[in-house]
């Protein structure tokens, strides 16, 4: 017989021990310990797994990562339970990752643009939202990242970005363009003259100095969206912020494409640039998005054809 409870408790110690924040899947595990409690089994089995992660709709998580979430923690618990079941793959259609969409530079441009009328009139909030999607644009932070910078994270005379802790619980350094450094160094300026006597330690702020939160930004965004055609009202769905990352990734990967930069080599460098934890999830790109493939071909012919 296994405690859940203790056993879930060492579990999440050991992924949060190797770097994974584990957030949702914490919460999730929770309720899934919480099911089991319910039902009084003490013992993981595929029936139950199933059970719970087919519960009905109104939970933040599709039935295929509930069901990776149990799997995972039922491996755990198998090492030292031998009568618990692990389920196995393939018993739900997997995940598919939605295709992101990929901004033109005019639509950038309409955006950010757009961002600078926001009313009122003369307000650091404008300002705010224009430096904030723009600098996603061109270096592909995350949007959590954005936010999350503060004063000290930012050197602008070396155009360097601080990224702290990040999704997967890892720093990086984040280079930048000359240009980018003067746009945000012009905002900080904005930022200090808005707030003579309230010294922040965020590099976006609030009209106030509070730090940005997600649902704001969202919003925000979606209005701009709206705006400038991107989408229509009422839309539900659509372009996301966080496709201004995936964007800078393409056009990255094009852009050695079409210089004859080897991408093989370029992988792992644009990689830790993205903060990604493998590199398989930026090899991802590359069978994604067909105008990447369409490259890749070409590259391929060209090298058949000066072949002896």
């Amino acid at each position: 017989m296994t405690d859940l409870h203790s056993a879930l408790q060492r579990y999440l110690s050991m992924r949060k021990g190797f770097g994974f924040k584990y957030q949702h899947q914490t919460r999730r595990l929770t309720d899934f310990v919480a099911f089991m409690d319910k039902h009084k089994a003490t013992t993981i089995t595929t029936k139950l797994a199933m059970e719970w992660a087919t519960l009905p709709p109104g939970r933040h998580a599709s039935w295929a990562l509930r069901l990776t979430d149990v799997r995972g923690f039922a491996r755990h618990i198998a090492s030292f339970d031998p009568k618990t079941e692990v389920p196995p793959v393939g018993l739900l259609p997997s995940l598919k990752r939605a295709k992101p969409y990929v901004y033109t530079d005019e639509e950038v441009s309409a955006l950010l643009a757009a961002a600078l009328s926001l009313p009122p009139a003369g307000a650091l909030r404008r300002w705010t939202y224009h430096c904030l999607f723009g600098l996603i644009a061109v270096t592909g932070m995350r949007l959590s990242e954005a936010i999350g910078l503060e004063c000290d994270d930012v050197d602008l005379d070396a155009g360097v970005l601080t990224i702290r802790l990040t999704k997967f619980g890892k720093s990086r350094l984040v280079p930048l363009h000359p240009t980018t450094s003067t746009a945000l160094r012009v905002y900080a300026q904005r930022r200090d003259t808005h707030l003579p006597t309230h010294r922040t330690p965020h590099f976006f702020v609030a009209e106030r100095g509070g730090p940005l939160l997600h649902q704001y930004v969202h919003r925000v965004f979606w209005r701009l969206s709206r705006e400038i055609g991107l989408r229509r009202p009422g839309d539900h769905a659509g372009p996301r912020v966080h496709d201004f990352r995936h964007r800078f990734a393409i056009c990255t990967l094009l852009g050695w494409y079409r210089e004859g930069i080897d991408v093989e080599k370029q992988l792992p460098s644009l990689s830790t640039y993205l903060g990604h934890t493998c590199v398989r999830d930026t090899y991802w790109y590359l069978s994604a998005f067909p105008e990447l493939m369409q490259e890749s071909a070409r590259r391929l012919d060209q090298r058949w054809e000066t072949q002896p």
